[in-house]
């Protein structure tokens, strides 16, 4: 591409975003979009429209993994090293295709056609091992599946609706989120199409999102008068033989029959409330929202004041499900008694809601789920949010990784635009809230509020010193509510529900429910949404099914990457945030992946640490030399013996505890977590005795304090 064409196009793009606020993230996707990389010729174009010099736009794109300032092969192909598709097999699949490509990650095939690289979490955690390829996302991938995709890298044709004759059409549903389509959704609904075309059958094809059964996509259903039939796992091979057994008409012995779909176990024994619509709804139809109960939270919130909207967040008891747990209603508060602060641009001086959707955690996928499936219930949820505090302009930062997502989002935001629930007047009321969706670019960082900040901004993604407070000084220097998708979402069921009965399940100070998210090594993978107060085995065993493999369970980490390893003694523990913190591990955001008795927990450990030195912002010492000294402190225990061994056990105790006590955010701060816990429960795993990883703990510890009180350490 000549230099000509490039500055045309960066100029283009420059002219109709350069007036947006932190204008540079959407313009850097907006060109690599269009020239398929950043050019860096285009760079002093940047930053001379932007106010900004030419190293803060450099220093942005190369912080973010999405960006690229060179022209890559003709597909990219990305491999999920997460600890879900860890569990599943993704390290031996990873190890596979590198050698039968013959390059390494961040290369180019010597034809040109294929980039290959690494990525962090695809959402996909269900369904693994992941791997996407261009836009599109592939689950249980084994090197036979791959060679498949490599041989037919064109673009697999999605699904029409069969034009309605003059009788009542048959509805076929079958859904297209991110996880269904990686199972074969798309072949299996073009399958439909064409055997019913060939039948000459009035069906209607529907592809809403999926209802979160993923061990049974692709999950065909079927609407009869009674109800609709699921039939599921179905390929694209079982269609044919679907039509020959008149599946279309609910025949119990079609093949792969699994009965009504509201009467599956799986299904029927959940509490949902965040989902209650997932499958059931039109995502992008604002019609089909509100024939499902949706809008009925704002009417309510509209006959409210300021204040009473939060006193309701605030009786629900309704905590952030991002993973701090912190009460809602009080970060609502805050910003609400919050006076806007001076901004050299007057227009910027207003109140935020920003939705973190930069969902990165390794087993979690519930916030790309509802997106997917029922996006209006997250932007009525930051409209009510909006109302309760004076905020007028909302941001959805979404995680690059979740382009249906987007375009789900996208759709809706235009619905309700037009449909009156954004912009001026919601609703015919005095009241007004904007909204707009962000993209991320690849840094798992920015899942931090305050990083997220930043890169909203436009910046480099780099953790805050608090205070001040977001909920003080936030977005643009302004109050700002964070909340992540699933607190958002649950505030129209509070408001259209009442506090009360969302109050009424739950437990202690964990009230409401909780989706779960089961992934990695697991037979029934998929969400499970309860009150709080059930048991992690109860979860694993009677919805999971135990492990794929059929093996012992091992070690299950709960609550993404920076959560605890627990063993097959600990699963009674109840799904509760006070009773995971008691024993040192978290909830988080509800991912839960399991692991069978062939993991080798050193490696684990290890790879805890090494996420941390490729995801840190860099910005504190602990976090950015610890994780990086860490690995390399793994690597010498596992390699060590005698004394040698045991010094470095207790070299990696105080790195820990320095990263523990000395970072600037969580990343750094719970990084030790699944170290230690790996360490405290499988040590014969690091070549160590029974209680050689506690004794080294105290060791360290009693250096530590004698260090401080002046006498030499041990």
């Amino acid at each position: 591409m000549n230099s000509a064409t490039i500055d045309s196009i960066t100029n283009e793009i420059l002219a109709r975003g350069k007036n947006l606020p932190g204008a540079l993230l959407p313009v850097l996707h907006q060109i690599q979009k269009k020239l398929g990389y950043l050019p860096p010729e285009s760079v002093p174009a940047i930053a001379t429209a932007l106010n900004l010099s030419r190293a803060e736009v450099h220093g942005v794109i190369s912080f973010y993994d999405h960006f690229r300032t060179e022209l890559p092969g003709k597909h990219i192909v990305k491999i999920c090293r997460s600890e879900a598709c860890q569990a599943s097999g993704s390290r031996e699949l990873e190890a596979r295709v590198k050698s039968s490509l013959g390059i390494e990650f961040g290369e180019t095939s010597a034809d040109g056609l294929i980039n290959l690289e690494p990525v962090y979490c695809l959402g996909n955690c269900a369904c693994g091992p992941s791997v996407q390829i261009d836009d599109g996302v592939y689950g249980r991938v084994d090197l036979g599946r791959f060679d498949d995709f490599l041989k037919n890298l064109a673009e697999q044709p999605h699904s029409h609706i069969i034009p309605t004759a003059s009788s009542e059409p048959i509805r076929i549903y079958v859904a297209d989120d991110t996880s269904a389509c990686a199972l074969g959704a798309d072949a299996v609904a073009q399958a439909i199409v064409m055997e019913a075309a060939r039948r000459n059958l009035n069906i209607e094809l529907l592809r809403y999102g999926s209802r979160g059964l993923f061990w049974l996509e692709t999950l065909v259903e079927v609407d009869t008068p009674e109800g609709r039939i699921a039939y599921g796992p179905i390929q694209s091979s079982d269609v044919t033989r679907l039509f020959e057994q008149d599946f279309y008409k609910g025949n119990q012995n079609s093949v792969l029959h699994l009965g009504f779909t509201q009467d599956l176990a799986y299904l029927k024994n959940q509490q949902r409330l965040n989902f209650s619509r997932a499958g059931l709804v039109d995502p992008t139809s604002l019609e089909s929202y509100q024939q499902l109960g949706g809008y009925l939270g704002l009417q309510q919130a509209l006959k409210l004041s300021c204040q009473a909207i939060i006193d309701v967040i605030k009786e629900s008891g309704l905590r952030g499900r991002g993973g701090a747990a912190f009460p809602a209603g009080i970060k609502w508060q805050t910003v609400l008694d919050a006076q806007t602060n001076k901004n050299p641009r007057p227009e910027l001086e207003k109140k935020y809601i920003v939705c973190n959707a930069d969902e990165g955690d390794s087993g979690t996928f519930a916030d790309r789920l509802l997106m997917e499936a029922d996006p209006f219930q997250l932007i009525e949820g930051m409209t009510i949010a909006g109302l309760a505090t004076g905020a007028t302009q909302g941001y959805i930062y979404l995680r690059s990784e979740y382009p249906k997502a987007l375009q789900k989002l996208t759709v809706a935001i235009e619905a309700a635009y037009e449909g009156g629930y954004l912009g001026d007047t919601i609703a015919g009321s005095d009241h007004s809230f904007d909204l707009e969706v962000r993209l991320g670019a690849g840094a798992y960082i920015c899942g931090e509020e305050t990083a997220l900040l930043d890169s909203l901004e436009g910046k480099r993604g780099m953790v805050r010193a608090k205070p001040p407070l977001p909920a003080i000084e936030g977005l643009f220097g302004q109050p700002t509510v964070i909340n992540n998708v699933l607190t958002l979402a649950s505030v129209s069921t509070i408001l259209a529900n009442g506090a009360q009965a969302y109050k009424n399940l739950g437990c202690g100070r964990s009230l409401g429910t909780l989706p779960m998210q089961l992934a990695g090594n697991v037979k029934r993978g998929g969400l499970v949404e309860l009150a709080f107060g059930s048991t992690l085995r109860e979860l694993i065993e009677d919805y999971g099914g135990g492990t794929a493999s059929g093996r012992p369970i091992k070690a299950v980490q709960v609550g993404g990457p920076l959560g605890a390893y627990l063993t097959d003694t600990q699963l009674d523990i109840k799904l509760d945030y006070e009773c995971f913190s008691e024993i040192g591990a978290m909830l988080g955001h509800g991912g839960v992946v399991v692991f069978d008795d062939r993991v080798d927990m050193s490696q684990q450990a290890r790879f805890a640490m090494e996420f941390c030195a490729i995801e840190s912002c860099g910005k504190c010492t602990p976090c950015r030399i610890g994780s990086t000294r860490g690995v390399e402190v793994i690597d010498k225990i596992c390699a060590g013996e005698g004394s040698e061994r045991d010094n470095h056990l207790i070299l990696l105790h105080d790195l820990c505890d320095t990263m523990e006590y000395g970072s600037l955010c969580a990343m750094g701060g719970l990084t030790p977590s699944p170290v230690r816990s790996a360490l405290r429960h499988f040590p014969e795993d690091f070549g160590l005795e029974p209680h050689s990883a506690t004794n080294a703990a105290t060791s360290a510890a009693t250096s530590s304090v004698n260090s401080v009180a002046g006498e030499a350490p041990c």
